[in-house]
């Protein structure tokens, strides 16, 4: 079952992955066409105002349902579970009228909003509601690891969106907002509907194979459910009617008291997570500390600066947190739990405390002197003025602080009691009025730029929690799972080496000689890759003998 769980989740790592690479190519490109064309100020209501609505009420409606009833899901009883996820529905909709109507009728702006922006507010808001219509669907997609199904519709829908928004801006520029809320309810539906195609489709597919083993009287169950499967529960659906809340045969109660108690947990924590998750948009949003201009450049620079953090460290973490929630176990001591699993689960750790530690130093260091240069590639000279190339450079350092965060907070949410949940949602509610204070003081005192600052205290006090989590859950043993964190001597070496010679290629070559100043990067950063390979060979072939292995399987029959 580990061995298993390790297996899909790589590859959900994978494939996510190369999904969030596609789809921020596509933002990028889309932004590019949005600031050209409708302005920055736009873009601010958009990136800012509009999906900070989105995401607090997703977050507070759908993560805590969504992050409980995925922990031990080989164990759940589904009946239960789908009773629990439907009250997304009614907690969703109060929560939707609650912000849409704050989004409209409490914030202020000095400025005036553009057209249709209560069309675009009201849009979001019913979206929130039907996305949750699918809710039992998206859980089931990453419990029963549909990997490629996931990677596939949600990709589908992103490209739809795109379609739909782009002709109505080229159309009519100044209708930017109501583009945006069209595709929004479009791209909702067609996900959530999706969904429940794709199920009613697996469902008669598996029943077919079923009543076919039952006629040949076989025994062989390998062919009901694909190989990513195994060890889990068998696929409790019969129906998609099976979704739909008192459906399923269920002989307990109608909620699993300890998922719900779970649930309750994570619902106090998401409120604190998403106020250090969306600090400055929420202050940008609600003190408006600078224009909808600034907010528009800043969204544009904090996009392309959290590049890595969302093509690599995202599906690092998400698949990172299902992964612990199934192999270590959240009320049992280290000590007592299956050593298999203990030492796996502990490699896992380091070696992804290690990668993404690697990953977060590199865009540190070559980020100071290559800022220019891709601000640049993407705006034009407008995006290499001071604010932009400021604001750019300060994020490498949140970028790197985001890695370390992403991962040891992904093991602590993934591996923590209840109990430990709410003494860390206390020690939050510290860190959300420092970082809202922070925020705000260190805007008014350095601009734009003290958002970022302010993150990275938000960041590193997080760090500091989760590591104490980490080391006194392995206190007394032998194992050191965050050893990954300090880079080894060669790698740091060749990481100074390259700051000093980029530096000086900036200060010499940019702007004039750009092409120069890019070889000198590419090469400088050949040698940096090239010491980490060497100082971690054994990681990079376990990562190559995991690919061929799953090379070499057999084919199988996949159903999704």
């Amino acid at each position: 079952m580990a061995m298993n769980v390790l297996n899909s989740s790589l590859e959900n790592a994978s494939f996510n992955i190369i999904f969030q690479i596609f789809c921020r190519l596509l933002t990028f490109v889309l932004n590019v066409f949005v600031v050209r064309n409708v302005g920055e100020a736009v873009l601010g209501v958009m990136n800012v105002r509009l999906l900070l609505l989105e995401s607090t009420i997703l977050f507070l409606s759908r993560e805590p349902f969504f992050k409980a009833c995925l922990t031990n899901a080989a164990e759940h009883n589904w009946a239960q579970v789908v009773n629990l996820l439907w009250l997304t529905i009614p907690i969703s909709s109060v929560i939707s009228f609650i912000f849409g109507y704050i989004w409209l009728y409490i914030l202020a702006t000095s400025e005036t909003l553009p057209d249709y922006y209560t069309f675009a507010v009201i849009s979001v808001a019913i979206s929130c509601v039907i996305h949750l219509l699918s809710l039992v669907a998206q859980l089931v997609s990453s419990a029963f690891l549909f990997n490629r199904f996931k990677v596939v519709i949600e990709a589908s829908a992103i490209v739809f969106r795109t379609f739909l928004f782009v002709p109505i801006v080229l159309h009519r520029p100044e209708n930017a907002l109501l583009a945006f809320g069209v595709a929004q309810l479009a791209y909702v539906m067609f996900y959530s509907l999706a969904h429940y195609i794709y199920f009613h489709w697996y469902i008669q597919r598996l029943n077919d194979q079923r009543i076919r083993l039952k006629k040949t009287d076989s025994s062989d169950s390998d062919e009901l459910t694909d190989n990513k499967n195994e060890g889990m529960a068998d696929f409790p659906f019969n129906s998609i009617r099976d979704f739909l809340p008192g459906q399923l045969k269920n002989n307990d109660s109608r909620f699993d008291n300890k998922l719900t108690v779970l649930t309750w947990s994570f619902f106090r924590q998401g409120i604190l997570k998403q106020i250090l998750t969306e600090g400055e948009r929420i202050i940008m949003t609600v003190f408006p500390v600078i224009t909808l201009a600034e907010q528009g450049t800043y969204d544009v620079v904090n996009n392309l600066g959290s590049l890595a953090a969302r093509f690599i460290f995202r599906p690092i973490e998400e698949s990172g947190y299902f992964y612990f929630t199934q192999v270590v176990k959240r009320d049992e001591k280290i000590n007592q739990q299956n050593p298999v699993k203990v030492r796996e689960s502990v490699d896992v750790l380091k070696h992804l405390c290690s990668v993404v530690t690697s990953i977060g130093l590199i865009v540190l260091v070559f980020g100071q002197a290559y800022s220019s240069t891709l601000l640049w590639i993407y705006g034009g000279t407008k995006f290499t003025a001071h604010l932009p190339v400021h604001l750019m450079q300060a994020h490498c350092l949140a970028v790197l602080l985001l890695a370390i965060n992403g991962v040891t907070e992904c093991y602590t949410n993934a591996t923590a009691d209840s109990a430990t949940i709410n003494k860390t949602n206390i020690i939050m509610i510290y860190e959300s009025i420092v970082f809202l204070v922070a925020s705000y003081v260190l805007t008014s005192w350095l601009g734009p730029v003290g958002f970022i600052f302010a993150n990275c205290l938000n960041m590193g006090s997080r760090i500091y929690h989760s590591v104490v989590f980490i080391n006194g859950r392995h206190a007394g043993t032998n194992y050191r799972p965050l050893g990954g964190l300090v880079p080894k001597l060669f790698f740091i070496v060749s990481l100074t080496v390259s700051a000093v010679v980029t530096g000086l290629s900036y200060i010499i070559f940019f702007p004039e000689q750009k092409f120069v100043h890019f070889v000198i990067g590419v090469f400088m950063f050949a040698i940096v890759s090239l010491s980490w390979i060497y100082e971690n060979r054994e990681l990079v072939q376990l990562g190559i003998d995991k690919w061929r292995e799953r090379r070499r399987r057999p084919a199988e029959v996949k159903i999704d």
